[in-house]
């Protein structure tokens, strides 16, 4: 029980420190009420006395003081409560969607002997955690926290890991059923938001709009309540990071006695979906985002892609033989359109908006026609257009390699390049949660490679395809060639495009043929 005296040790010393601003806030109302009291009893400055000039400009400067320290705390409080504290991006599971999810959180919470969570809601993330939800009027207390559940865990983890991983979760509802500690979370929520009122409580999200500059005593205002408010989070912030420790390792004690050992899996498997996850977004669900459309199933795209990792990695071996366990997906009643709502909310969360302005949803089965081949395609224009731009007094060329590839070999590499980072290839921002700013050499290796695999599509047989952990590929023959990179940029960095030659003829690829734009 050390670790539940020292969070409510620490929820104290916050709450002091809120008891401490409201002494000092009123403070010079007090002593303003006794110097008026004793001009009115005659005990302190009574009218005809020595001393009642004094007493009477002591008496009108405290009331000055009180009256300004009473404006500016009720202007601070009023910040305070107003504020709105940032809530998780989400999907709500409502209980009729998922009566089994709710039935094994329930009797998890029964076993552990804490209030069970309010509601279930899933969020694009590899994490889980509890989120408190504000009290509102009608209502002396809040209700209980909702338990956040990271989308992955339930497509690539068992029913009974995810009971694993979500025990000590699940155990710190306890925590927040503490009056004291509730307090306190309360009154830390509420200055992060009055600081921070347009963040989100994952570090990433749609980009808010910042609110119109303050002018005038607004402004001044502004300046003063949050200089207050820095203040108080400064003289909490030890206590703060202290007693969401304890409470950490309240739950965890009291979690130990359920599925321990299974934990302890399940946890390497926590380490599996985010790499699984974050691949899947860089290399999958990218390429589909920037052409406006958002794949419908990430989830069991990345229950694929795992599982397709665990087939070709050494490292992963033994995690496929777990496989045939049930899976956590089959506690939610509808897990396709479950897996729609999250796959949407992921694409505005890392992507924002799409450059047609709406979001069109994508089947996997449509990925390589429309996203993969769409993709080569549009590069290709967008070379296509830098290429006549390098040349603007002679009639624009056929958008074939020959016509490429002696433009590489004449040395005209940087140019291409810069044309292209200066063009229409550079049309939409990076996400900037998924890729690094690109540079012009970059972008013209991406679309050399697609021009390449239009040209192998179209006079070679080719066809655009999937792979879960790669992404877009192109397939000759039925087979998936690796060995394109090379060639590539060496034809692009150093405008030797003999090795790309010789690999269009072994590809039976002809240079000579239009591209089809």
């Amino acid at each position: 029980m050390a670790a539940v005296d020292t969070a409510r040790a620490h929820a104290r010393a916050v709450l002091r420190v809120r008891g401490l601003a409201l002494a000092v806030a009123v403070l010079p109302a007090a002593v303003a009420v006794v110097l008026l009291a004793g001009r009115f009893t005659g005990r302190i400055g009574a009218p005809g006395s020595a001393d009642a000039v004094g007493w009477d400009a002591a008496r009108w400067a405290v009331c000055a003081v009180a009256v300004l320290t009473l404006a500016v705390a009720a202007l601070t409080a009023r910040a305070h409560r107003r504020a709105v504290p940032p809530r998780t991006p989400a999907v709500p599971l409502e209980r009729a969607e998922a009566p089994e999810l709710y039935r094994l959180i329930d009797e998890l919470a029964e076993r552990l002997e804490v209030p069970a969570p309010s509601a279930v809601a899933l969020t694009p993330d590899c994490d889980s955690w509890l989120e408190d939800i504000p009290a509102d009027g009608r209502h002396h207390a809040a209700p209980a926290p909702v338990l956040v559940i990271g989308s992955p865990f339930l497509w690539w983890m068992r029913a009974g890991e995810l009971r694993a991983l979500l025990a000590p979760v699940v155990a710190g509802t306890a925590a927040s059923a503490d009056p004291e500690i509730a307090a306190a979370r309360r009154f830390l929520r509420s200055l992060d938001a009055s600081l921070d009122p347009g963040a989100t409580a994952l570090g990433f999200g749609v980009p808010v709009q910042p609110a119109p500059p303050r002018r005038g005593p607004a402004a001044l205002v502004h300046r003063l309540t949050g200089r207050i408010t820095r203040r108080l989070l400064g003289a909490c912030r030890g206590h703060a990071a202290e007693l969401e420790r304890s409470v950490a390792g309240w739950a965890s004690e009291q979690a130990r006695t359920v599925d321990y050992g299974l934990r302890i899996a399940a946890q390497e498997q926590v380490g599996l979906a985010y790499a699984g996850w974050d691949r899947l977004l860089t290399r999958v669900a990218l390429p589909a985002w920037r052409l406006g459309r958002h794949p419908a199933r990430l989830n069991a795209g990345v229950a694929a892609a795992l599982t397709e990792l665990s087939r070709r990695d050494r490292l992963a071996e033994g995690y496929g033989t777990r496989l045939g366990d049930r899976p956590a997906c089959d506690l939610l009643e509808e897990p396709g359109a479950v897996d729609r709502a999250v796959s949407l909310l992921a694409a505005e969360l890392f992507f924002g908006l799409p450059p047609a302005g709406s979001w069109h949803e994508l089947e996997w089965t449509d990925y390589p026609a429309e996203v993969v081949d769409a993709g080569w395609r549009s590069r290709a224009a967008a070379l296509q257009a830098a290429l006549d731009r390098l040349a603007p007094q002679a009639r624009p060329g056929a958008p074939t390699l020959t016509r490429l590839l002696g433009r590489l070999a004449e040395g005209d590499g940087e140019r291409l390049a810069a044309a292209l980072a200066a063009g229409p290839a550079r049309t939409a921002a990076p996400a900037p949660l998924l890729e690094p700013v690109r540079s012009g050499r970059d972008l013209l290796v991406d679309h050399v490679t697609a021009m390449v695999c239009c040209a192998a599509v179209d006079t070679a047989g080719g066809a655009p395809g999937l792979d879960w952990l790669d992404g877009p590929v192109l397939l000759v023959r039925g087979v998936r060639r690796t060995d394109l990179a090379g060639p590539v940029a060496q034809a692009v960095e150093q405008g030797q495009d003999g090795p790309l030659r010789a690999w269009l003829e072994a590809a039976e690829v002809r240079s000579e043929k239009p591209v089809r734009l």
